[in-house]
């Protein structure tokens, strides 16, 4: 929940290198809907957030939460930890519509 990122204890104390790519990927992921929430201020997000998913669980089912577009935008970027420094505003927008 906005503004805390809760990580597992092995995504950062962990000789694994799987896990410690994996924990950076999750701080980006998550960093990424922070700043959609910066965009349209906390509360709004979650109501659009919610909102969408209620729209698309008819079309889409269990797949509904992978295609709010919110999630669309983080999953798709998440491993690109330069994104948030390129990133355009309202970035999300542009896939509330798009198929999967």
């Amino acid at each position: 929940m906005f503004p805390i990122i809760v990580l597992r204890e092995k995504y950062q104390n962990s000789d694994d290198k799987f896990w410690i790519k994996r924990g950076k990927q999750v701080i980006n992921h998550e960093s990424i809907h922070f700043q959609q929430a910066l965009e349209l201020g906390v509360l709004p997000f979650y109501i659009l957030y919610v909102l969408e998913w209620f729209l698309k669980l008819p079309f889409y089912g269990a797949k509904a939460y992978e295609n709010i577009s919110f999630e669309r935008e983080a999953y798709g970027n998440d491993s690109n930890l330069n994104y948030l420094q390129n990133r355009k505003r309202y970035n999300w927008f542009r896939l509330i519509l798009k198929n999967s």
